[in-house]
């Protein structure tokens, strides 16, 4: 991947209705992002599932009960096109993540720092050294069960899961799933397909929620439903490191 490559992603991602997807986060706690990577990138990037060597761990899903198919966390260095999502992506939303902090916190004074570098030296002082950012395999048949992403005592409130196979051509089923827990109220669902080389940020834990009496906390998981026909794959971009 070229600098003039990389350039292009990151334009791309300034060129996002950001206000859009604030109002999006605030009202639903996800948001859409149109396409950030053309075809080529991502063939490139799920390209890269093959090569072991670019990988630091593999997780069969089916062992762990987490669902039926597999991830691979990506290694260190990242790939460029995924470090530059990764920088571009906390740095737009760092914002959001200290509002969030703020109602669901009013007496912290530990806010997110606005660069990523910064935020990745706390969780290294932390003991989390590991970088999250994967890609995620499903075959027919495949899916990932409802849970939420957290590898230490640090976790950033948002990530981001961009799709590298296209819906409908690739594979059939296998939509995004979020349910968000409300207090003393039944979950609610959403079914998200996302177009190939477009993203989603998601709160990664919790979000908060106007109520009559304040702010409250909205619980959230996020999961895939079963691939019915031909594979899926998608990149997870998740800005906290791990244990």
């Amino acid at each position: 991947m070229t600098t003039a490559a990389l350039a292009t992603v990151v334009d791309r991602l300034n060129a996002v209705d950001w206000a859009g997807v604030e109002a999006s986060l605030e009202a639903q706690g996800f948001a859409h992002l149109p396409v950030i990577l053309d075809p080529d990138e991502c063939q490139m990037l799920a390209g890269l599932y093959a090569h072991d060597a670019r990988f630091r761990s593999r997780i069969d899903m089916s062992r762990f009960r987490f669902g039926v198919g597999e991830y691979k966390y990506f290694a260190a260095p990242l790939p460029p096109t995924v470090q530059s999502l990764r920088e571009a992506l906390y740095a737009r939303l760092a914002p959001t993540a200290n509002r969030w902090l703020v109602r669901l916190k009013p007496d912290t004074t530990d806010m997110y720092p606005t660069a990523l570098p910064d935020f990745l030296a706390r969780c290294h002082d932390a003991g989390q050294t590991r970088p999250t950012p994967l890609l995620l395999s499903y075959a027919a048949g495949g899916y990932n069960c409802l849970h939420q992403d957290i590898y230490g005592d640090l976790a950033f409130p948002l990530q981001a899961v961009f799709a590298l196979s296209r819906a409908g051509t690739d594979y059939e089923g296998g939509e995004f799933l979020l349910v968000e827990q409300r207090p003393r109220a039944q979950s609610r669902g959403h079914a998200l397909r996302i177009e190939q080389g477009a993203g989603l940020i998601f709160a990664t834990r919790e979000r908060p929620a106007a109520g009559t009496r304040g702010d409250y906390r909205v619980t959230m998981r996020h999961g895939v439903s079963t691939v019915t026909k031909g594979a899926r794959m998608t990149l997870g971009v998740i800005f906290h490191d791990a244990r």
